[in-house]
């Protein structure tokens, strides 16, 4: 209840605007936030970089509803990745985009075409770009643009989500070789009859859907700080005989990160998802959403400056 009720307060004009005005929000976003303008982005990069992690960089700023934000999202996509390929860092960083971002919720084709100018900067810098999952009612949108991407870029990533209930159908799709798939949770809110709303189905389902990735001939991205699912997600490594580039851990920016320093001094390809921009509320919001422990440190932090 309280995971729906954050969910739903990620959507509140009211709520936000009291988190955007008070005086100790700005610390608890920065556990998140990496900062504001590309700057910062390219700063926390160089740290993380430079201490053997990989990186996704996101421009948050999603449910684009005109034209000339989507345009504007874009272009911002295409500098980030010239800063990219400028430091030579295409090895080590690739980008994530939402496609709402792009324009899809109001027209899918400007979004496909948006999305093929990223990827094709991408490309000229060296790296790669994995397209977020987000509603439930867009899945099916995202994965017909991810299928029309890869006519021209077949290393365009593509987002699974395991509480839906169709995810480990659609990791089983996904599963060939050269697919690029990050399996995580999800941090949206949808309806029982798409979704598990139980934290041990949608645990289950991450486990299926691993299972399916990990025999699959594509290359996995494990988003998850879960200590269960990570043991399990290496063991399977074993047992399908994976080498370490083969795979690889996803966690976020700020959550976990002695454990994202472990598993890469111990040889395993982890990335840091690193979020970025003045739109943080919605992803901020659902952040607490995924885990109690979040919100604990929010609360610790509220009553520290009351």
């Amino acid at each position: 209840m309280l995971r729906q009720a954050l969910l739903v307060a990620s959507r509140s004009d009211g709520v936000r605007r009291v988190l955007e005005t008070a005086p100790f929000s700005s610390d608890m976003v920065r556990r998140f936030i990496a900062g504001e303008t590309i700057e910062d982005a390219a700063r926390v990069t160089g740290e993380l970089t430079g201490e053997g992690l990989l990186v996704t960089l996101d421009v948050l700023g999603e449910d684009t509803h005109g034209k000339g934000r989507a345009e504007e999202n874009t272009q911002h996509y295409i500098e980030l990745l010239e800063r990219i390929g400028a430091a030579g860092l295409g090895t080590r960083a690739e980008v994530s985009v939402k496609l709402s971002a792009m324009g899809q919720t109001f027209d899918e084709d400007l979004a496909l075409n948006n999305a093929y100018r990223i990827c094709d900067a991408a490309r000229s810098a060296g790296t790669t770009v994995t397209l977020d999952m987000e509603e439930h009612t867009t899945v099916d949108s995202t994965l017909r643009i991810v299928h029309q991407l890869r006519r021209d870029f077949p290393d365009v990533g593509v987002v699974i989500q395991a509480y839906l209930r169709r995810a480990e159908e659609h990791c089983a799709e996904l599963a060939y070789e050269g697919s690029r798939v990050r399996l995580c949770k999800g941090a949206y809110a949808a309806p029982s009859a798409v979704a598990f709303t139980d934290k041990e189905e949608v645990d289950k389902s991450f486990v299926r859907c691993m299972k399916v990735l990990m025999a699959g001939r594509g290359y996995p991205m494990l988003a998850t700080h879960d200590p269960r699912l990570i043991e399990i997600a290496g063991a399977l490594a074993v047992l399908h005989d994976r080498d370490a580039d083969s795979f690889e851990y996803q966690m976020l920016y700020g959550i976990r990160p002695q454990e994202q320093r472990r598993l890469a001094a111990q040889g395993a390809q982890v990335r840091v998802y690193v979020a970025y921009g003045r739109e943080w509320y919605p992803y901020f919001m659902r952040r607490l959403a995924e885990r109690p422990a979040n919100l604990r440190f929010f609360m610790r932090s509220l009553a520290g400056r009351a």
